[in-house]
């Protein structure tokens, strides 16, 4: 039997829920709920608003920096208090900081140029910060060692004298302003040293060692500094040791204890301050040819020729641009006996090379590079390079065969038109001349067309004697 569905006859049935849809309206109102509540906390932003980003504070930049000094690494440590500045332009102690390690700074260069443009540069930064805070004690003492610093610059006697002034001036203000600014003491005790003025030197470095004073890397770095001008070099090594103990990783003192301890003939001792330089800057990745060529000036004086020869080329390699550099290895050559390298070297640094010549003194073959050498200004720091070339060219000259003494004469004639009246000078000058039979009377031409090459033969130069006049211990 077929039996009908029963059928509702008097009411409409109501629709059955159904579980699928109700879940997702529950979903969706969960969602809403946690969009809402994350943008009133503000983790999401509604959209095409830039995302801000953490924004850091000046304290960041100077810590920054501090670490960075600390660490001896002075070129990031300027960088990072530029940066602190752009936040907080007229702080007049980050402007102060950042002139000091500036200064450092300058004692890592290695041509006169480099030097005088960042000691200018530290000067503009500390001349800004005196506009904002003109009787800042902390300002006029540092200052007063920017200005020092110039004072000791290959400048004209003038510019030296008014920087020495103006020095003198600033740190005498900065010590009436605050009469505890034991740098500012300190400072005004390196002005004075280099014044002669050695008896009030003494006075003022003493009283910048009362107190904490000797827990100041200035304070022992400057004590170190007027035991060497007084000539006590093992004082001075230990004053250097001190400021070395306060900074462990600035590179220019250890290079300094080396030049004393090589100028006290103990040579083994220097090659381990002139190493821990060189180790120093090779963890910091720093392209630093000074500790090299300490080393290798070491070795020439131990009579160790080749080994001379290696660290001086090391040092070419890590800065091939440096004309200076050329000029410092050229001397080294020369004094190694190597003096067809010498006169290579020594042209692009007295005559400059172009990226040929370049390669040529480099032994680069094949050159690939396109080093181009401007010539170095004939200075009191230069000199050396002019001379040791003359002397290289006269020594090795053979007549009728090469323009070894057309291009001596030329040199000579530089080296008389400046120092003439300098007799250290001249007594390794004349008898060069004397080999290429010169004339100093006589005009010669400003410069040669093209540098001709020396030739294979080597005589050694004896006739011409190469003396360096130093009358306290230089570097590198």
């Amino acid at each position: 039997m077929y039996i009908h569905e029963r059928k509702n006859l008097f009411r409409n049935p109501r629709g059955t829920s159904n579980p699928y849809f109700v879940m997702g309206i529950l979903l969706i109102v969960v969602i809403l709920i946690a969009v809402v509540r994350a943008f009133a906390q503000g983790e999401i932003w509604p959209p095409f608003i830039p995302t801000p980003t953490p924004t850091r504070t000046i304290n960041s930049y100077v810590i920054e920096g501090d670490t960075h000094f600390q660490a001896g690494n002075l070129d990031l440590a300027i960088d990072s208090y530029r940066k602190a500045l752009m936040l907080e332009p007229h702080n007049s102690h980050i402007r102060a900081n950042l002139a000091s390690i500036m200064v450092y700074s300058s004692y890592t260069m290695t041509t006169d140029q480099e030097r005088l443009d960042r000691l200018e540069e530290a000067l503009a930064v500390i001349d800004l910060a005196k506009e904002d805070d003109p009787i800042n004690s902390e300002v006029l003492g540092i200052r007063a060692s920017v200005l020092s610093s110039l004072a000791n610059s290959n400048l004209s006697e003038e510019e030296k004298l008014e920087y020495r002034n103006q020095a003198e001036s600033e740190a005498l203000f900065a010590i009436q302003y605050d009469n505890n600014n034991r740098l500012a003491k300190a400072y005004y005790a390196e002005i004075l040293i280099d014044q002669f003025k050695y008896e009030q030197a003494n006075d003022y470095i003493t009283q910048a060692r009362e107190g904490d004073g000797e827990n100041m890397m200035d304070v022992c770095r400057i004590q170190a500094y007027i035991y060497e001008m007084f000539r006590e070099y093992n004082l001075a090594i230990e004053w250097y040791k001190k400021a070395s103990e306060l900074t462990p990783n600035l590179t220019f003192l250890y290079n300094r204890i080396g030049v004393l301890y090589r100028h006290l003939r103990q040579y083994e001792t220097a090659l381990e301050y002139f190493a821990k330089a060189a180790n120093l800057n090779n963890q910091l990745g720093l392209a630093d040819p000074i500790p090299y060529m300490a080393i290798a000036n070491t070795y020439i004086r131990m009579g160790e020729a080749m080994a001379a020869s290696r660290n001086a080329y090391r040092a070419l390699e890590i800065n091939p641009y440096n004309a200076d550099t050329y000029g410092q290895v050229g001397v080294i050559y020369y004094r190694a006996r190597n003096y067809e390298g010498a006169i290579l070297m020594l042209r692009c640094a007295v005559m400059g090379c172009d990226a040929l010549q370049s390669c040529e003194a480099r032994e680069d073959d094949p050159c690939e590079s396109d080093i181009v050498i401007k010539p170095l200004p004939l200075t009191n720091s230069t000199v050396l390079y002019y001379y040791t070339f003359g002397s290289a060219l006269a020594g090795l000259h053979r007549p009728g065969i090469d323009d070894n003494c057309a291009e001596a004469a030329i040199v000579f004639a530089k080296i008389r038109e400046k120092f003439s009246d300098n007799e250290d000078v001249m007594k390794i000058v004349r008898p060069s001349e004397n080999i290429c039979q010169i004339n100093p009377d006589e005009a010669v031409a400003t410069e040669l067309a093209t540098p001709t090459s020396s030739g294979t033969a080597t005589p050694i130069p004896t006739e011409t004697p190469l003396f360096i006049p130093t009358l306290t211990p230089t570097a590198p």
